[in-house]
């Protein structure tokens, strides 16, 4: 960052501030605590005139984030110089004796001249052999006063001997000194610093040092998820951000004692067009960072979602009829990602050659004696190309290249990944090819996970060039809350996941899902299923229908047969349908089953989309895979195989039933032969269905326990660990709008309810329970929080507070939530065939704190009946469907009940903070 700020004086000019801080020296009228007073007002106005012309230039004239770092580094440079300067002429002018001077030093990113906005000062101030009084009263006189400047500054006091001493045994300090630079003072010092750095720790360390450097990397990635796409990356601490290039730029000045990229050309550690990849990675980091700071006012490092839009904006990159703006910006932000880490693949590699550095990773004893395998030689226990000129001659050798580096768990030399990306137009001859598609096939189908590979290739450009399909999607951002990856980088983790089902790796969390996929025929057309379900993603229109059509396409191409292309036409065409038939319908329902039964149609199809349900449910993020939802699909795969083994009739309905009732008898053999029937006589059919015998029991305990104690209303909380959330009951008379009331007491106490089963008895009581979970898909444990809720669901009931009420008053006082950045338009589907007895009504919305209250308010307003409930929040989306009937049990099929139905709804799904919107299609998922 070497090159010269234009117009520097316009920023601050040192001379004329210190012009008049002699002035006001000079003024005799001033004590001392008035002068301080006087010194202090013009420095802040001299660095908020010089930040604001910065921050002009930045957001006004173009100037890029290199050039703002640089420049408030200078600003903070002259302040700084002017500051000591006063200090020691002004303030403390006296006869100095030995050990007096001072010397100032710049250290850490300061010290390499990069300031970022908000980013903290790190000094140095350097001793010649101890403190003296008079060094003491200048250090505090310089920090207080950029204290009072607001100015977040690290600093140390040490002499040369101590620095030295402390860079031996401290990794950070030697890392802070390797970036020290001379802002003023005892210059000498500096120098002698600096030359015994280089001659009693740098020497004979470098290896040491560059292990340290990429170890600590190593570890800062493993705790920020060790993934380079997610979708609010950190700029600076993230896989591919600020940091990963710092250390890049540590490593070669602490073995070259270079002060920029650039000097690596001439000595031949970077090629022209590696050193200007990193300049070109590194100004737009620091622009983006930039624009970071200055839109939250703070040392902001993560790009939330609130933010992405607006720098995007800033940047330039506006929505087009293909995609929006801020896609556009993050998918440019995820290259660039990229381009770090290529540019760690090739400084590595020379590393190893120049330096003789082993290799990071270690492979077994006979890699490394093996001398060719498959065609390539083994370099330093890496696979390599035999000649320059391999892959020009040889396409093919490229995909050789992965399976052998896969089959033989051989890793690849960064200089033939290079050779590779220079190549990468040879591949567009192999698309075609029988062989290569063969390779590609078996590296995506192998039994040995194929991530790691798969995801070497997408680095290195080959699966976009080779599958130009999936190149559409790579580092192709989803501008919402649910989804934490890139398309691709979710579709190589879905790909891990059927490795993890197939290994028994997740055994625990999906048994049946486990089981199942070592039963399934069609292993091939499964893996490539899942590489292609979200092929189709930013193409407008249904990305299932899309990539459907891709498959037909590219089926034959990998060499599937005809049923193995249709498989997987048809299960990229129908792979949400489960978990939207699981999620959003009354699996009690008989017509549900039937519907999902009529699509699935056979045993085979039915195991293939629980699979590929599940890797694409668990490859979403962390939290989007809990007990619930496997909960909701294994019982959906369980009663669509029934119905294929045997229908759902009457008559099977009727004799699980029998079952179900027979079952509680045995369980309850403790209980009077008359109490036992009076409970079973209690429940309909659909409640016998719809539990298991434990719960069952709890619920004929609970029911007893009432009715003896004559408790109106009865609350009963358990963990429900297969579930991952707690499990509510509420045992009370049923009344119109009792959903919408204990729906609005749980949301005021802040949890998230994922799951409902209303249940009215024959007796006419409810027994209506709810799964909840916390913000971030806990389960709540805690007896403490029980209790608030206990308490809120009673003070509701009872009529002591108001939802409504609470909601509007909170309103007021919450922080905006990151849901407000999105734009979900509010929807209301009314379906009258999805079941037979009841009306579905699907609302889709933004989330926000008691919209499921205001619903469900609406709808008992409306005079109708909720039976059942399924509530799913994707995000910052909402997803609910309720299974209503009108106040004679019937149906809703009048059309101007419909109408009103749905204005009603609209209204409650506004957030009271927005505009009246108008309905729209939903996103699509």
């Amino acid at each position: 960052m070497a090159d010269k700020i234009p117009q520097q004086r316009r920023i601050i000019d040192r001379q004329a501030v210190s012009t008049r801080l002699d002035a006001i020296a000079a003024d005799q009228t001033l004590t001392r605590q008035t002068q301080r007073a006087a010194v202090l007002a013009l420095l802040k106005t001299t660095m908020a005139d010089g930040v604001a012309v910065i921050r002009r230039r930045f957001e006004e004239e173009g100037a890029t984030g290199a050039e703002v770092v640089r420049a408030n580094s200078f600003l903070m440079d002259q302040l700084i110089r002017v500051i000591h300067d006063f200090a020691t002429q002004r303030v403390f002018d006296r006869v100095r004796v030995a050990g007096d001077t001072l010397g100032i030093v710049a250290v850490g990113g300061y010290g390499r001249g990069e300031l970022a906005p908000f980013s903290d000062l790190d000094l140095l101030f350097l001793l010649p052999y101890k403190a003296t009084p008079y060094s003491e009263q200048v250090v505090e006189y310089i920090l207080y006063m950029l204290w009072d400047l607001s100015l977040k500054v690290g600093h140390s006091t040490r002499t040369v001997d101590e620095c030295i001493r402390q860079a031996r045994l401290d990794g950070t300090i030697r890392t802070a000194l390797l970036e020290a630079r001379w802002l003023w003072g005892d210059q000498e010092m500096y120098l002698t610093l600096k030359k015994r750095y280089r001659a009693e720790v740098v020497k004979g360390t470098g290896i040491e040092f560059v292990e340290r450097k990429l170890a600590e990397r190593d570890s800062r990635h493993d705790r920020l998820g060790d993934a380079r796409y997610v979708l609010e990356p950190n700029i600076k601490d993230g896989k591919g951000g600020l940091r990963d290039l710092h250390t890049l730029f540590w490593i070669v000045r602490y073995l070259y004692g270079v002060s920029e990229i650039p000097e690596l050309v001439s000595l031949g550690v970077l090629t022209p067009e590696a050193a200007n990849r990193f300049v070109t990675v590194r100004r737009f980091l620091w622009t983006v960072r930039c624009h970071l700071h200055y839109l939250t006012g703070r040392p902001e490092d993560r790009l939330t979602f609130d933010v992405q839009q607006q720098i995007g904006q800033r940047m330039g990159y506006v929505d087009t009829s293909h995609a929006r703006g801020v896609e556009r910006f993050m998918r440019r932000y995820y290259l660039v990602a990229k381009d770090v880490g290529d540019l760690t693949r090739i400084l590595c590699a020379v590393l190893e050659e120049q330096h003789k550095r082993k290799p990071r990773l270690s492979f077994s004893v006979l890699s490394f004696r093996k001398r060719n395998v498959d065609g390539f030689v083994v370099e330093g226990g890496r696979l390599a190309v035999p000649s320059a000129d391999t892959f020009d001659r040889k396409p093919m050798q490229i995909l050789r290249l992965f399976h052998a580096s896969h089959v033989h768990g051989i890793d690849i030399h960064p200089n033939t990944l290079q050779r590779v990306a220079q190549s990468l137009r040879q591949l567009g001859r192999l698309r075609d090819s029988p062989e290569a598609n063969r390779l590609f096939l078996e590296i995506l189908t192998s039994r040995k996970n194929p991530v790691a590979t798969l995801r070497l290739m997408n680095e290195s450009g080959v699966f976009g060039r080779f599958i130009p399909d999936f190149g559409r999607v790579v580092a192709q951002m989803q501008y919402d809350m649910y989804h934490v990856y890139t398309t691709d980088e979710h579709t190589l983790r879905a790909i891990g996941v059927l490795h993890d089902l197939e290994s028994g790796a997740l055994t625990q969390e999906a048994p049946l899902t486990s089981q199942l996929i070592h039963q399934i025929q069609s292993r091939r057309a499964l893996f490539v299923a899942v590489l292609l379900h979200d092929i189709a993603k930013g193409r407008g229109g249904d990305h299932s229908e899309l990539g459907a059509q891709v498959a037909l396409k590219l089926g034959p191409r990998l060499g599937l047969t005809p049923e193995e292309t249709e498989t997987v036409s048809w299960l990229v065409r129908n792979h949400l349908t489960m978990s939207r038939t699981a999620f959003k319908r009354d699996l009690d329902d008989v017509k549900t089953v039937e519907d999902y039964v009529r699509v699935v149609q056979s045993p085979e199809r039915l195991r293939l989309l629980l699979i590929v349900t599940c890797a694409d449910i668990r490859a979403v993020g962390p939290t989007a895979w809990n007990g619930w939802k496997a909960a909701l699909l294994r019982n959906l795969y369980n009663r669509a195989e029934e119905a294929m083994s045997g229908g759902v009739a009457v008559q099977i309905r009727d004799r699980r039933v029998q079952e179900a009732k027979e079952a509680v008898r045995t369980a309850l053999a403790d209980w009077p032969e008359d109490e036992v029937e009076r409970h079973l006589s209690r429940g309909y059919p659909a409640y016998w269905l719809a539990f298991d015998t434990a719960t069952h029991v709890r619920h004929a305990r609970m029911i007893m326990a009432a009715d003896r104690a004559g408790s109106p209303l009865t609350i009963e909380t358990r963990e429900d660990p297969t579930r991952s959330g707690t499990e509510i009951i509420i045992y009370t008379g049923d009344h119109a709008g009792l959903f919408s009331q204990i729906s609005g007491a749980i949301a005021l106490v802040g949890e998230s309810i994922a799951d409902a089963k209303i249940i009215t008895m024959v007796n006419g009581m409810a027994l209506d329970t709810f799964w909840i979970h916390g913000p971030a898909g806990e389960p709540r444990d805690r007896a403490e929080k029980m209790k608030k809720i206990r308490a809120a669901i009673e003070s509701v009931l009872h009529g002591k507070v108001w939802p409504q009420g609470e909601f509007r008053k909170g309103r007021g006082t919450v922080l905006p939530s990151r849901t407000r950045v999105f734009q979900v338009p509010p929807r209301v589907i009314i379906d009258n065939t999805a079941s037979k007895t009841h009306t579905l009504v699907e609302v889709n919305g933004r989330d926000r704190p008691g919209l499921l209250y205001d619903v469900t308010s609406a709808l008992t307003a409306l005079g109708l009946q909720i039976s059942s409930a399924q509530v799913a929040t994707y995000g910052e989306r909402v997803v609910d469907v309720f299974y209503v009937k009108d106040v004679f049990g019937m149906k809703v099929d009048h059309e101007g009940k419909l109408r009103q139905v749905r204005k009603q709804l609209l209204d409650a799904l506004a957030d009271p903070a927005d505009a009246h919107p108008q309905e729209a299609p939903s996103a699509a998922e």
